[in-house]
């Protein structure tokens, strides 16, 4: 995937490049108030994946509003997905082909807790970095040195699902030159190794019967998944330190008194690298194969909706980044042993494998986890707002650095070539696995069903 043809960045003075940049982080700092409100009025309503109808609303208007200083965006409301958006600035004539620069929104949250990853501030930034790209790019002398175009793109649903690779899939990232983002976090980081996840849901099915009068007549559907759950511990010992498998058991049954016949678990599994998911997939489907044996259960081994893909770098984005962070007093850790541990996971590490992209985190003023109450106090506070416009002024000024750097923005391209033909093998790995093991999964179904 990825544009048909490539466009070049223009050189422009140093001076004037740098004048570029105070232009954005002016127009960001000019658009301060209406950006805290987009992101408290978001923050205020949380709303799950693929139901983010009001953010939805929230977003279009902003970028619809005729107060917003500069020339009008194109928008599109419902791009592809109900509650995904893209909005344009730039040239509509076809030729020559503009440098297409991306920024991306997200703004799910979770259950229960609300937005307690932030999202509602990774709204903020893309649309804060968007912003004063265009701000900077208007107050250069028309026509500009070169055609470039910014997109904005609202992707869903995060969380849960992956909204960037279903608008992957429909093509929403094939004329995209370079994707920025920004996530918050406690620290302020150019790169975190964001791990390869499939979602797996596995249900058991057994025979119910009175669990005191006869139990000898019952499949029991509970042991299953009780045995599935230690096996999984037992794996453990096997694991490679990065990998990751966590779970529940959704149903359990109904009561004490009758064997069930139906039990249901969710996991998710993690992993480094493609290739490490797919070793790791196996392993657990067939933990949970051999539970199904063991008590004479049926099983059905269901993956989830999208993979995520773990996170490439583009080491030269991420130079930049630092530089033009530091710049605006972002403090970038030194030490680089994270690289080696466990993070999360993101849809955006499948964008990753179509476009040059970066994903960093930043500082929002607050020690508390994501995915913790404490965390969704601070995503909606004041205090995290000085950071966040931070972290999207330098997104805006690495941007115009790969604009107006063409030695940088070949260097970022020459990253994603190396790296996506570094992993490219380890795709064609994963998806012959989940072939496999689907169909050893359905063998097992049918066996036991005989």
């Amino acid at each position: 995937m990825g544009p048909p043809e490539q466009s070049g960045a223009a050189a422009v003075s140093p001076a004037t490049l740098e004048t570029l940049k105070r232009r954005a982080a002016e127009c960001i700092e000019l658009s301060a108030g209406r950006l805290s409100a987009l992101s408290q009025e978001i923050w205020s309503r949380p709303e799950l994946a693929y139901e983010e109808h009001q953010a939805h609303g929230t977003l279009t208007r902003f970028f619809s509003c005729a107060e917003l200083p500069g020339a009008a965006w194109a928008v599109q409301p419902h791009y592809k997905l109900d509650t995904a958006f893209r909005a344009e600035w730039g040239p509509a004539a076809p030729a020559p082909r503009p440098l297409h620069v991306g920024f991306l929104c997200e703004y799910d949250a979770l259950p229960g807790i609300g937005h307690a990853c932030g999202h509602n501030l990774i709204a903020e930034v893309g649309a804060a970095a968007a912003l004063g790209v265009k701000g900077a790019l208007e107050s250069l002398p028309q026509p500009l040195p070169a055609a470039v175009k910014i997109t904005v793109l609202g992707t869903p649903a995060e969380e849960g699902g992956g909204g960037k690779i279903d608008l992957i899939a429909a093509g929403a990232f094939d004329d995209l030159d370079v994707v920025f983002m920004a996530h918050p976090a406690q620290s302020d980081r150019a790169y975190l190794p964001d791990m390869a996840e499939h979602d797996v849901t596995v249900k058991y099915y057994g025979k119910a019967s009175h669990a005191a009068a006869y139990p000898w007549e019952g499949v029991n559907a509970l042991d299953a998944a009780v045995l599935a759950y230690n096996n999984i511990s037992v794996l453990r010992q096997q694991m490679k330190p990065a990998w990751r498998v966590h779970g529940i058991i959704k149903n359990g049954g109904v009561k004490p008194n009758i064997t069930p016949s139906y039990t249901e678990l969710e996991f998710y599994l993690r992993a480094s690298s493609l290739k490490d998911l797919a070793i790791l997939t196996e392993r657990a489907e067939n933990c949970f194969k051999a539970a199904a044996v063991a008590t004479e259960c049926k099983v059905e081994i269901e993956g989830g909706r999208n993979d995520y893909y773990n996170v490439l770098q583009n080491k030269s984005l991420e130079k930049t980044l630092i530089e033009n962070g530091k710049e605006l007093g972002m403090e970038f850790l030194a030490d680089e042993s994270f690289l080696n541990g466990p993070s999360g996971s993101t849809d955006f590490g499948n964008v990753t494998y179509v476009v040059p992209g970066i994903h960093p985190y930043f500082y929002i003023g607050s020690d508390a986890l994501n995915h913790t109450e404490p965390y969704t106090a601070a995503s909606g506070s004041q205090e995290a707002q000085f950071y966040t416009l931070r972290a999207a002024k330098a997104l805006a000024m690495t941007a115009l650095d790969v604009i107006f750097k063409p030695d940088l923005l070949e260097k970022v391209r020459e990253d994603f070539r190396q790296t996506t033909l570094k992993e490219r093998g380890h795709l064609n790995v994963t998806e012959q696995g989940k072939e496999s093991g689907t169909a050893a999964a359905c063998a097992t179904c049918s066996m036991l069903t005989e």
